[in-house]
């Protein structure tokens, strides 16, 4: 049995905080004795594992700034972390690994004292942000460096595709990215098959008329996600349907959503008035934060999903989506052109023609019923949750054996 403490900023809702659930999820199913030390945990706002005692979690310097007036996120991350690992080297029951993602900072701090350190690379930081000013460079630079050179302290890197490992090679220049092993995210389908369904009327408690054609988009209420292209597409079919087929299309719309956060807030209502502006609003239902229940009720009930984000680092959605045998149509960039794939999956399409390819799996269900059974039978080869499990742990092993060698 290993020690594995599980190292993250924020518990919330997103594919990050769900990679690393079920991550633990894995290696405590093959008997290691797994917590979780975080800087933030929102019992109303997390998966259900962190907060029905599956997990020890341990929160540590939510007291610390998230931001200065505004600014410094980056630099008030850094310092959280690193007040975090200082935690977690001098706390009684010392892990044999630490497990840590996002915030690489806390690397070296973590083997003062720590045999092993591993850092899930989700996509590199810097590339995420934007360099609207000179200062904004001049503030960047320090935390570029320090995010490469902490990176490469870790004894392993793991990253979400072979896409995102691309990007790794070309950010970070001083490392080999050959070092790195691609460990492709699953989901916790055990979850997935044991939760009761809901009905859709009672998830968006409204009764609903039948034979409707319900399109999904799930993704946090972040602009980079670009959820507008979901409601612009529902809004282009009116030129590929009928009046009556029209008729019948739906969109949900569910993501994480933090009070918190201010873009969460804004972007959420800039979406509101799209809707409203595209006259499709009274054909748009809004859903921030669903439960887990809640979540697979609606991929269990939906059509279609829609994967609207580019250059997607992976996309964990999809696979919940396959998973559950429903077609994805998802922009054709990043992660998803490793999961999904085109005309035997679902679709990878562009912004200008993904009205046109949800038409014709509107107008087709023996196509999308084909289609969601390729994707379930995709799944289970490529992405179960099984393989997931046996390559984390033989590598956890595998790698605190070459170190006891040593």
């Amino acid at each position: 049995m290993v020690r594995v403490t599980f190292l993250h900023p924020d518990l919330g809702i997103g594919g990050a905080e769900r990679l690393v659930v079920d991550a633990a999820l894995a290696l405590k199913q093959n008997g290691h004795d797994v917590d979780f030390v975080t800087n933030h945990h929102d019992p109303e706002h997390c998966f259900t594992e962190t907060k029905d005692g599956t997990f020890k979690v341990t929160v540590v310097g939510d007291w610390l700034p998230r931001h200065i007036c505004g600014k410094f996120f980056a630099f008030c991350a850094y310092l959280r972390m690193i007040w975090a690992a200082l935690y977690i080297i001098f706390c009684a029951n010392r892990p044999d690994v630490v497990f840590c993602d996002l915030v690489s900072i806390c690397i070296p701090v973590l083997k003062l004292r720590i045999p092993t350190v591993v850092f899930y690379c989700h996509h590199p930081d810097q590339v995420l942000t934007t360099y609207e000013s000179g200062l904004k460079k001049l503030y960047r630079a320090p935390l570029n460096f320090l995010e490469e050179i902490t990176t490469g302290m870790a004894d392993k890197v793991f990253v979400n595709s072979l896409y995102t490992q691309s990007v790794y090679e070309k950010t970070f220049k001083r490392l080999n990215a050959q070092h790195t092993e691609v460990l492709y995210p699953s989901i916790n389908t055990a979850f997935f098959d044991q939760v009761h369904v809901l009905s859709l009327e009672r998830v968006l408690d409204k009764r609903l008329m039948p034979d409707i054609c319900f399109l999904l988009s799930i993704n946090r209420y972040e602009r980079k996600k670009e959820l507008s292209t979901a409601i612009e597409a529902l809004a282009d079919l009116k030129r590929f349907l009928t009046r009556e087929e029209y008729n019948k299309v739906y969109l949900i719309m569910a993501g994480g959503y933090d009070k918190r956060v201010e873009e969460n807030v804004e972007y959420y209502l800039e979406l509101i008035g799209l809707a409203d502006e595209m006259g499709v609003s009274d054909k748009v239902y809004f859903l921030k934060s669903p439960t887990d229940i809640e979540k697979v009720s609606i991929l269990v009930n939906c059509d279609i999903l829609i994967y609207t984000p580019p250059n997607e680092h992976f996309g964990i959605v999809p696979l919940e989506a396959m998973y559950a045998s429903k077609p994805v149509v998802a922009h054709n960039s990043g992660g998803p052109k490793e999961s999904v794939i085109d005309s035997v999956t679902g679709y990878l399409a562009e912004k200008s023609n993904l009205a046109e390819k949800l038409s014709t799996l509107i107008k087709n269900k023996p196509l999308r019923l084909q289609f969601g059974q390729a994707g379930k039978q995709n799944f289970k080869e490529k992405f179960s949750f099984q393989a997931f499990s046996n390559n984390l742990n033989s590598s956890i092993l595998d790698l605190l054996d070459k170190k006891k060698s040593r």
